[in-house]
């Protein structure tokens, strides 16, 4: 099955969007998995079909770098824990994506390794596609009506990888791999999702 039918069977699958409402899609999945590929395909499959859509990247919100690197813990335990402030974007994004027009979110901008607050707007009738790692966590995990988990093998993803990043695996090994693991082991996201696509 190609990436096509992929899409075609998840739309079979997901609630309709009906007027005046939003539905919620999680597209989880772990580092180099597809995700972003995978939004474009729905994103164009949805507007043949005049649906509007609502994209957010969940690395688009992570905090700034001396909150998440050298801060005593583990360099796993960084990333999982802290690359992101959970309890804030329960509170800020999730709780909120239902019923508001607009959300008020800290973005981090690489460029400058600062949060900026950025104004998004909700239709009031849209599906809202929120793809990034981790996102099965049990702090978020009930806000979502659809979730899709990208299952790929380590090697496969880690080949997706530049040369230069490549050249880091001690990083994967200590920090990423590692949560991946925590993650996966703790959190089952292949059982919980709705949807596995094999990636």
């Amino acid at each position: 099955m190609d990436l096509e039918d992929k899409i075609t069977n998840l739309f079979r699958r997901i609630p309709k969007v009906e007027q005046g409402q939003k539905v919620i899609l999680g597209i989880d999945g772990l580092s180099r998995s597809g995700k972003t590929t995978i939004v474009r395909y729905i994103e164009q499959h949805i507007q043949k079909k005049n649906i509007l859509a609502c994209v957010l990247h969940i690395d688009d919100y992570i905090v700034e770098r001396a909150k998440r690197y050298n801060t005593g813990n583990e360099d796993w335990h960084e990333y999982y824990n802290l690359q992101w402030d959970v309890e804030l974007l329960k509170e800020k994004l999730f709780r909120k994506l239902r019923e508001a027009n607009e959300l008020q979110l800290l973005t981090y901008d690489n460029t400058s390794d600062s949060q900026k607050l950025q104004t998004v707007k909700i239709p009031d009738t849209c599906l809202i596609i929120i793809e990034g790692v981790f996102l099965q966590r049990k702090e978020w995990r009930d806000y979502f009506d659809f979730m899709v988990f990208l299952n790929c093998a380590r090697e496969e993803r880690f080949n997706r990888e530049s040369i230069d990043t490549q050249n880091k695996i001690e990083k994967f090994q200590k920090r990423y791999w590692k949560a991946e693991d925590y993650y996966m082991e703790t959190v089952s996201p292949i059982e919980q999702a709705d949807l596995v696509i094999q990636n």
